[in-house]
């Protein structure tokens, strides 16, 4: 009879049957896990990225199709910018209150309800465009404000949370992908519907029925989603998030991480992204025909998936062992591309306050050029959003602390798109708002490169008291079929 040392044990059944010992690899924090073909695929975190992706096509995908139209598809921006500016402010108050909703009634229950409030917002559009009338607008806008809020910080607590370390970047831009594919599909159905009408207006009601059908999905899709305890990942590491936390707890550690070094300087890049996005439906509404808005919706999804997936992949390019030469090389990237897209729309814009041109497909002369600059405001808003997903991603391999991180996140901007949207009801020029763009982004450009060293020093720490409690933990071996005694 073979011996073992003294801290190891062997896994056997109920009835003392002697089991296989696992292959080596990493090992969850509390115990071996289970072997993996034990557990069904819609356990697995692939098919959790696909539930979470498949209700943002519904919610926010679709919401941001009606969006990429300018300004809602609606013939004048201002309704539709202040009960954006409204919606906004209520998911600022929920976003922030998304870990005690989540702590309360889990992961699942979350996600599905806070898909709810998005088919009011597209009713609303919808009875404005047929009868003229407001209230359901400025209804609908309070009620997905509301839900939205919940829904936006529990999707980027799973997509960030739920994936193994050496794929969150590649299942972040799936999950984007998904909701880019809700703005193809909408953009797709406007378009169809739209691409006669070459004057500026707005677009048919028949967008917003379409848009309302696929909306209602979201709730039952989300109910697919399994809560993180029952979820094991592929390299056998299991996924911590515990339940049950007093509400003093929660906010003591929702200040613990709003004061963290990362989150402070990652905040300015918070409030930037969501500021901005004001600006490019405006933009849109602004000088472009109907017809060339349903294409910028279809176009803007297109180019907003591709931008998604480069900047994932660069962030976990596998011949690149160096997380710090990964990080750094993808900032550079975005950080050029964003630079040089605000300096060519406040010169454009100058151009277009004077010149207040219609544009539309059929003057290519006059079109590409503003049609490009919308397109590359899209690249750039893509990029940000991925990178800064993956920032906070690798700030932390607990979902419960990636619900806050994402709720501060998701806080911080919504604050900024109500800003933004509110600034532009008034209305503001837009060689303003423009300006303002510019201006905000080179002020967040050196804080978001020293929070990209620290999120990197961050994950290196995480990974050092990863493999030292692994060199901890009590292997699971088998020995000639016996189990020693210590």
């Amino acid at each position: 009879m073979s011996t073992l040392p003294a801290n190891e044990k062997l896994a056997v059944t109920a009835d003392g049957e002697l089991l296989d010992a696992p292959a080596p690899g990493p090992l969850a924090t509390d115990g071996p896990a289970p072997l993996q073909s034990r557990h069904p695929f819609f356990r697995r975190t692939l098919f959790q990225i696909l539930v979470v992706g498949s209700c943002a096509f519904c919610a926010p995908g679709i919401w941001s199709a009606m969006n990429g139209l300018g300004v809602g598809g609606s013939q004048s921006p201002n309704l539709v910018n202040t009960a954006n500016a409204l919606l906004y402010a209520f998911m600022t108050v929920t976003c922030f209150a998304g870990p005690w909703l989540t702590n309360v009634i889990g992961f699942r229950w979350t996600l599905a309800i806070g898909s709810l409030g998005y088919p009011l917002y597209a009713a609303g559009l919808y009875l404005n465009n047929r009868t003229g009338a407001t209230w359901l607008v400025y209804v609908g806008s309070t009620a997905c404000g509301i839900s939205a809020g919940f829904f936006w910080s529990v999707e980027g607590a799973i997509a960030t949370g739920y994936p193994e370390q050496h794929k969150r970047g590649r299942y972040i831009a799936t999950w984007f992908s998904f909701r880019n594919f809700g703005n193809i599909i909408g953009g797709a159905i406007s378009l169809g519907i739209n691409h006669k009408v070459n004057h500026r207006g707005k677009v048919g009601y028949e967008t917003y029925q379409a848009f309302i059908a696929i909306q209602c999905l979201g709730f039952f899709l989300g109910l697919l989603l399994s809560n993180p305890e029952k979820v094991q990942r592929d390299d056998g590491t299991r996924i911590q998030a515990p339940r049950g936390i007093s509400p003093r707890t929660e906010l003591a550690q929702m200040w613990r991480l709003l004061r963290s070094k990362p989150i402070l300087l990652l905040s300015p890049l918070f409030w930037y992204f969501g500021w901005i996005q004001a600006y490019p439906g405006t933009y849109l509404a602004r000088y472009f025909t109907v017809r060339s808005r349903a294409l910028g919706s279809f176009m803007s999804a297109v180019v907003g998936t591709l931008a998604t997936w480069l900047s994932g992949i660069l962030l976990d390019l596998p011949w690149v062992k160096n997380r710090r030469t990964r990080a750094i090389s993808t900032y550079i990237f975005i950080a050029a591309l964003n630079s040089g897209t605000w300096i060519w729309a406040v010169y454009i814009q100058n151009e277009y306050r004077h010149t207040k041109p219609v544009l539309d497909w059929g003057d290519q002369a006059t079109f590409g050029r503003g049609f490009g600059l919308y397109l590359f405001e899209r690249i750039s808003l893509g990029m940000v959003e991925n990178y800064i997903y993956w920032c906070i991603g690798n700030l932390s391999d607990s979902p419960g602390d990636q619900i806050r991180y994402s709720s501060l996140l998701r806080g911080i901007e919504t604050a900024g798109v109500a800003v933004g949207f509110g600034v532009q009801a008034v209305p503001t020029a837009l060689i303003a708002t423009a300006s303002i763009n510019f201006g905000l982004w080179y002020f967040a450009l050196p804080f978001s490169y020293y929070a990209t060293l620290q999120v990197v020093r961050k994950f290196s720490q995480l990974e050092q008291k990863k493999q030292e409690e692994q060199e901890e933990q009590p292997a699971v071996v088998a020995s000639g079929g016996e189990v020693a005694a210590k």
